[in-house]
C-alpha cells in the first residue's frame, strides 16, 4: 500500500491505495472553505496553520495501515509554498520513521490520474485541466510524456468564477455558488463577449470576460440608487447565468478548434472546475459530435484530494521513481514549468 498526502492549497487530505490492484482503501479530506470564505479567497498562512491541525488528525486514523505501507507519496509541486511544506514535512517524517521510500508527485499529474481511481490508466488521451489557476489542454501519452499544448493567457476558468462571486458578494469558493445561482437565471440576459472569439489560436483568456461582468454589475448598481451596493436575487442570478454560459462557450469554441486539428480519440476533463454541470454537458455534446470517448472524474475526486496523488504514485512506484529524503523540495512554479521535467 501507499500512503499519500495532499496539501497544495486549502484541502488537507490523506489516502491509502493498494499497489497491485489500484484499490482505494482509505480516503479523507478536510476542507477549509468555511475559514477562507470570510476573506473571499485562500489566505496561504491561514491554510498552512489549518493543515498543521488537520493532517495529524487524519493520519491518526491511518495507523492500522502502517505495517502494510511500501511507500509515502506527497504533492510537492505546483501549489502554495507554505501549504506544500506542511505535507512534505509530514511525508519526510513518515518515510524516515517507517524506513520506506518517498515519492514526490506533481499535483497536475495527480489530477489526470483522478480519472483512474481504483482502475488501470487509459492512455494516450487529451485532457482539459481546469483546476485553480490552471486552464490548459494537455496531451498525455504516459506518466512521463505529458505536453501542454494550450493554456490561458491570464485568469483561469476556475479563477474567473471565484472573482465573479467575489464581485457579487456571494462568498468563496465561487464555482459552486455561481453555478447554483445560474440555475435560476437567464443565460441570455447579458450579452457578454466570448473571449478571443475571432482569434484562430487555441488559447484561453478570462480577464476580459471578468471585466465585462464588473461593468454590468456597476451599471445595475447605478440603476438602483435607492438600494446602494445591493443587487436583487434575480439580477444576480441572471449575471451568473450569462457569465457561466459565456465562460463555458469560450472553452467549447477553442476545444472545437483543437478537435479539428488533433482529432483525439479519447478526451477528458479534470480539476476542481470540471465539476461544473454546464461544462460537462457541453463537452458530452462536443465529444459525440466528433465521435470521441469522454472520460470524467467522479465528482468527489474533481477537487484536490490525496486519492489522485496515491493513484499517480502507483505508476511512479512501479518505475521505482523514488526521491531521497534530503532532496525532496517544494516548488510553487507554474503549470507549464511543472511539466517540463
Amino acid at each position: 500500500m501507499i500512503l499519500s498526502i495532499e496539501s497544495s492549497c486549502d484541502d488537507s487530505s490523506i489516502a491509502i491505495t493498494k499497489i497491485d490492484d489500484y484499490k482505494l482503501i482509505y480516503h479523507k479530506k478536510i476542507s477549509q472553505d468555511l475559514e477562507h470564505s470570510v476573506y473571499g479567497g485562500v489566505v496561504p498562512e491561514l491554510a498552512a496553520r489549518l493543515h498543521t491541525e488537520a493532517l495529524p488528525k487524519i493520519l491518526e486514523e491511518c495507523k492500522e495501515y502502517f505495517p502494510h505501507l511500501k511507500a509515502i507519496a506527497v504533492t510537492n509541486e505546483p501549489g502554495l509554498s507554505v501549504t506544500l511544506l506542511e505535507g512534505v514535512m509530514m511525508a519526510k517524517a513518515l518515510s524516515l520513521s517507517l524506513n520506506i521510500p518517498l515519492i514526490a508527485v506533481n499535483h497536475l499529474k495527480g489530477h489526470i490520474y483522478s480519472l483512474f481511481i481504483s482502475q488501470k490508466a487509459l492512455m494516450p488521451l487529451s485532457v482539459l485541466l481546469v483546476s485553480g489557476g490552471h486552464t490548459q489542454i494537455i496531451e498525455a501519452t504516459s506518466l512521463n510524456n505529458m505536453k501542454v499544448v494550450a493554456r490561458t493567457q491570464d485568469d483561469s476558468f476556475g479563477e474567473s468564477f471565484d472573482k465573479v462571486a467575489k464581485m457579487l458578494g456571494l462568498g468563496y469558493p465561487g464555482g459552486p455558488i455561481v453555478q447554483k445561482m445560474a440555475q435560476d437565471g437567464d443565460a441570455k440576459a447579458y450579452d457578454f463577449p466570448i473571449p478571443l472569439k475571432n482569434i484562430p489560436n487555441i488559447e484561453f483568456s478570462y480577464s476580459g470576460l471578468k471585466n465585462a461582468v464588473r461593468l454590468a454589475i456597476e451599471t445595475e448598481l447605478k440603476s438602483s440608487p435607492s438600494v446602494p451596493q445591493h443587487l436583487s436575487t434575480s439580477v444576480t442570478s441572471n449575471i451568473c447565468a450569462s457569465f457561466e454560459h459565456t465562460a463555458v462557450a469560450h472553452l467549447i469554441q477553442k476545444l472545437k478548434k483543437y478537435f479539428k486539428v488533433a482529432h483525439p480519440s479519447t478526451f477528458a476533463i479534470v480539476g476542481g472546475a470540471s465539476a461544473n454541470i454546464r461544462l460537462r454537458s457541453e463537452l458530452e455534446k462536443l465529444c459525440r459530435e466528433y465521435d470521441c470517448k469522454l472520460l470524467l472524474s467522479p465528482l468527489e475526486f474533481c477537487s484536490d484530494n490525496a486519492a489522485m496523488i496515491g493513484r499517480c504514485a502507483i505508476e511512479q512506484y512501479n518505475q521505482k521513481d523514488f526521491i531521497d529524503i534530503n532532496s525532496l523540495d517544494i516548488s510553487p512554479r507554474s503549470s507549464f514549468e511543472a511539466f517540463k521535467k
